[in-house]
Formats: C-alpha cells, structure tokens, sequence
C-alpha cells in the first residue's frame, strides 16, 4: 500500500453537522490538539464565511503548526481572495460535477464547470498557493466527464483531486471500480471524501484507498452533515491494526480528541461508537468477562491503551459466576460457588430493574452480611 496522508476535516465539515457551531476558542484549541497527535493536514475552515471564522483560520495560520493548514473555498476570486487574507498557503477549490449539481448551480451548463474551475485555479497558482481541487458529488457524475475535470484541473496547476461521495451512496465495490479507473488515468493524487448515509463511509474511504486513493478526509467521532464522514480514530486504527501502516499518529490520545470534539460540538459519543465510545472495551457477557479475565486478547481487538481507554468489566444482567467473584475478591469477599450464584441471581434481577449494570458497592449490598468483610 502507498504511504496514506490524512486530512481532517473536522473544523470545516465536521462544523457543518447541524447545530454545531466551534467559538475561535474551541477551533484554535481543536488545531493545537490534532496537530500535537501528528495529524498532518487540517482543514480548518471556510474563509469567505468572515467574521469568527476568518479569525479562527488567521489565529491558527498564525501558530506555526507542523500541520500543513487547508481552507475550502468555491471556485471563485473572492474566496481565494479570503484565503490569503487569513494566511493560507493551501486552498481546497469545489466545483460541482454531476448532472444533478450542475444543474442546480449553473443552469446545466457544463461550459461554466470549466470556466469558472480554470479561472480560480489560476488565480490561486499564479499567487503560489497549492491547489487542490474536489469534485462535488463525483460519485454521482458522468465518469467521462469527471475524467476531463480532473484533467483540466491539473492542466491548470492542481496537485490533488478530492472525490467526493458527496451524499453518501457509494458502496465498497463501486467505489473500488470509480477511483480505480481515475487513479489509472491521472497524475495526480486522489483523496477520498465520503459521507456516512448508508453507514458506509469508512468502508467506502478504504475502499477507495485499495484502489490507488493516497489520501483521506476524516473528522473526529465521525462528525459531519446528515449522518456524517469518515472518522478519523476508525480511519487510523484500521490502516494501523489491520493493513499495517504506521502513520506517526498517536492514538493513545484518540479519547482526549473525542472528548474535546464532543464537548465543543454539543454532541455526545454514542457508548456504542468504534475505538472511542465507552463500551468499546467494557465486558459484561459471562463468557466475554471470563474469557478476557485469563487473556484480554481473546475479546479484544487491541489493546485499550493504545487509544487512551481502560478495560473495565461491569457486573450486570449478562454476568457469570467467574467475573462475580473475580469482582468481589478484589475487595476482600470470597464466596463458595454456591453463594456466588445466589448472589449472581440478585444481580441479575436488579439490574433489569434498574436498567444498568451495577456499582461495585450495589454488589457488594448483595453479599449476605454474614460473608462482608
């Protein structure tokens, strides 16, 4: 596989999701953070928006960050104008390419594509920026069609071509066919942005990425319009654990990352969430606990640390005997086998009525008075 380069997008698609709105605060921190774990790009907004946003790209253009810094901007003068006026060196022009979006945006008139891409373009590179271009709902356009576009595009000095599964409709094997047949036509790189509709945007990103993509947009926790992007902490665990690849990212501080998003977006985790929620390496299936007990390597994928969690075992409906015990012996309690199933019976009914595993001291309430230390 060719060496993977990871740009997140949380700071501009990943605000996007509705109802969340970053203060330049929260921006400036979020970049600091992501920069610190070794993410080497970060798109970090829209500069023709103004006003905060402006002030949160020109504050972390100004922080020196080993992190190449990106901002997305339409193909036209006035936002590049915008991105130079915050300090950016990198520019992320969009065009739309598919019949449904150019038609809605320029009256169907695919001669407008052109002329407006090769004039922003232009403008762009004649003040020395980098360019790259993304094709706003590639996934959706005439291949043909697409293939002229990026060949212009690089005509007229892009570096890199973003497709775009714009809302989310690709499916692996599609996607696998698409970005082939582009990566074997064109110069340049192929970064791969996609939307999480059907719940596939991470397998389509990996998909596109077996097929010659050697880049990757991501945001954090998967945040992002409708139902969201690729997430970042799912991106790079898996090109690290199952394709090893080494990124020189540090993902023992992915749960710090996801904290700090969460807060700043108003917008929870789900428990349930891969890599960072916070069942991710909690057990409480008998047969789970007991087997994780003897060796963690027999329920777990990898190991919590090296995302900044910790293994717990919760006592609750699903329990067994073995993890009863195991719980209670660690704070000086040891029951016969027979006991521990009495009590195991009580756990069992009280959690369905409280609806939760339960606390170590509500276990301990359980335990005969006669057999606490």
């Amino acid at each position: 596989m060719n060496p993977i380069h990871i740009n997140d997008t949380t700071l501009r698609d990943g605000e996007q999701a509705a109802g969340v709105a970053f203060s330049v605060e929260e921006k400036v921190a979020l970049a600091v953070l992501m920069d610190e774990i070794g993410i080497p790009e970060l798109e970090v907004g829209i500069p023709a928006m103004g006003n905060d946003e402006a002030i949160a790209i020109s504050k972390i253009c100004q922080l020196g960050l080993k992190a190449d810094i990106i901002g997305w901007n339409r193909a036209v003068r006035s936002d590049i104008e915008a991105s130079i006026a915050c300090g950016l060196k990198r520019v992320h022009i969009s065009i739309p390419v598919s019949e449904i979006q150019i038609s809605a945006k320029f009256g169907g008139d695919c001669r407008r594509v052109f002329d407006r891409l090769r004039d922003a373009v232009s403008f762009a590179v004649d003040r020395g920026l980098f360019v790259a271009v993304g094709g706003e709902d590639s996934s959706r356009a005439d291949e043909s069609f697409l293939l002229d576009v990026v060949l212009a595009a690089r005509e007229w000095g892009a570096g890199r071509f973003r497709f775009c599964d714009t809302v989310g409709i690709l499916d692996p094997g599609t996607t696998a066919r698409m970005v082939g047949n582009l990566a074997r036509s064109i110069p340049i790189p192929i970064e791969m942005h996609t939307h999480n509709d059907f719940g596939l945007a991470t397998a389509n990103a990996l998909a596109g990425i077996q097929a010659g993509a050697t880049s990757v947009n991501t945001t954090v926790n998967g945040l992002g319009e409708r139902a969201g992007n690729a997430a970042l902490e799912e991106i790079v665990m898996i090109l690290k654990r199952l394709y090893h690849h080494e990124l020189a990212i540090d993902t023992r501080r992915f749960r710090e990352l996801s904290g700090l998003v969460a807060i700043a977006s108003g917008y929870d985790v789900p428990p349930w969430k891969a890599i960072v929620g916070e069942n991710t390496f909690v057990h409480e299936s008998g047969i789970h606990a007991h087997g994780v007990l003897k060796n963690p390597r027999t329920y777990e994928p990898f190991s919590p640390e090296e995302v900044g969690r910790e293994r717990k075992l919760v006592v609750g409906k699903h329990s067994g005997r073995h993890l009863v015990l195991n719980v209670l012996e660690q704070n000086g309690i040891h029951l016969s086998h027979e006991e521990a199933r009495s009590v195991l019976d009580e756990v069992r009914s009280l959690s369905i009525r409280v609806k939760r595993g339960l606390t170590t001291e509500e276990l301990i309430n359980l335990v005969p008075a006669g057999r606490k230390v």
